[in-house]
């Protein structure tokens, strides 16, 4: 695994996570960013005046920091590159939500300046007193994420009209729930029947689905998003963390792998660094993604875990111990000639397991405070992925034709068998 260096770079607090400094540092990481952009367009073959389009479909809280980064960093290049983020419209935020939203804007002097001098202010008033219905996509122009509200972004572009929104993107950031890929870019696909060249794109997604014909396998969401739009192969990639998506706006260190074809995961790890987000790449998509799947899976037992033993220090040593061996069993059963399940991939895990939307489903789960007849989308939390992975990976490693020799016992069982982790969250959450 090759490593990317990160550029420096200032902050102020008007502009967030990528602020250029006064004087000579400022224009040095200024310049550094313009050569990076200017790298990737003309790797691109992107003529004079014709921007460089990247548009973020989904946006979840990965979804819509991922597009902020972008926006906090090369967003003064207009000229250049242009920006923006598909959501679907009409998504109401609950009363909760909105008290809570106020409460953040007035306690981010930054913040509450920018909204009284867009003359914004009001709406979110009127939203905390229950006078007024604020929408998603609405309050995403204004910086703010639904499912992220504690942690404001830079305002971006918000689009709600998917054809407009994909039409003639040169890079698609795909920042939907694994089940939701599928459907969405079925329609892409279709509106991408007539072009000439298909853009590049950025699979954020953490999930998998199971196909048993021919033989059964797995279907990641990169595999998903090749049948969808015929898009090739080699121009559409996989990035994972570590990471925590409002810890990486809050220029807290952390660390993704971008995984994919040499001719383009090793540019842009290279447009996507930051001096606190380090890049790094790796040929092997698919290990990747299937521990990306996995991690989510095991995260929601972490929460259990964590829950019913009063966050024991030992409990959760165990839990990790057993539930990464169990992992590592299943992305070497399914994976072709993996990679060395080590350093970031585990720390990816690690990360997962300490916080996450899946550990705090867990944790929620065992407490009894929600049950699993409420679904797996939550408000001010997005969508649940270990749930429907759980059903994935264990109808994949119970058919028969995967047999192997069980270590003790001497004869062949299905691998299903060899997975107690993953079969008793099959039991609670998929059977009840």
């Amino acid at each position: 695994m090759e490593g990317v260096g990160a550029g420096g770079a200032g902050v102020d607090s008007e502009h967030g996570l990528n602020g250029y400094a006064n004087g000579v540092q400022g224009e040095d990481v200024k310049a550094k960013d313009e050569m990076r952009l200017r790298e990737l367009r003309e790797l691109m073959g992107k003529a004079e005046g014709d921007p460089l389009r990247v548009v973020g479909v989904g946006a979840g809280a990965w979804g819509s920091v991922f597009i902020a980064m972008l926006q906090d960093t090369y967003g003064s290049f207009r000229d250049a590159i242009q920006l923006r983020l598909w959501r679907r419209g009409g998504k109401e935020v609950d009363r909760q939500s909105a008290e809570q939203l106020f409460e953040v804007i007035n306690s981010r002097e930054d913040v509450l300046r920018r909204l009284i001098r867009k003359c914004a202010y009001l709406k979110y008033v009127e939203g905390r007193l229950g006078e007024r219905t604020l929408y998603a996509d609405e309050i995403l122009r204004d910086g703010f994420c639904v499912n992220m509200i504690d942690t404001p972004l830079c305002p971006v572009k918000v689009v709600t009209n998917l054809q407009e929104a994909v039409w003639d993107a040169d890079i698609v950031v795909a920042g939907l729930p694994s089940t939701e890929i599928r459907r969405v870019f079925k329609d892409i696909g279709r509106y991408w029947r007539e072009r000439r060249t298909m853009p590049i794109i950025i699979s954020l997604a953490k999930g998998v689905e199971t196909a048993l014909e021919p033989h059964p396998h797995i279907l990641t969401p990169t595999q998903m998003i090749v049948d969808m739009t015929g898009v090739p192969s080699e121009n559409v990639l996989y990035l994972g963390g570590p990471n925590i998506a409002s810890e990486v706006y809050n220029k807290e260190y952390a660390n993704a792998r971008i995984c994919g074809s040499e001719k383009w995961r090793k540019p842009l790890a290279n447009f996507l660094r930051q001096p606190h987000f380090i890049v790094w790449d790796n040929p092997d998509i698919v290990t990747h993604e299937v521990m990306g799947g996995l991690k989510n899976v095991y995260a929601i037992g972490a929460g259990m875990v964590g829950s019913l033993t009063n966050e024991s220090a030992t409990s959760k040593a165990v839990y990790f111990s057993h539930s990464t061996s169990e992992m590592i069993y299943i992305t070497r059963l399914l994976a072709e000639n993996p990679g060395p399940l080590a350093g970031p991939l585990l720390a990816d895990t690690y990360v997962t397991l300490l916080k996450g939307r899946n550990a705090w489903y867990g944790g929620k789960l065992a407490t009894g405070e929600i049950t699993i007849e409420m679904g797996d989308t939550f408000s001010g939390t997005g969508t649940i992925q270990g749930i429907s992975a759980v059903e994935a990976f264990y109808e994949l490693l119970r058919q028969p034709s995967l047999s192997v020799m069980h270590p003790e016992l001497g004869k062949q069982v299905r691998p299903i068998e060899l997975c107690p982790i993953l079969r008793a969250l099959y039991k609670i959450l998929i059977q009840k």
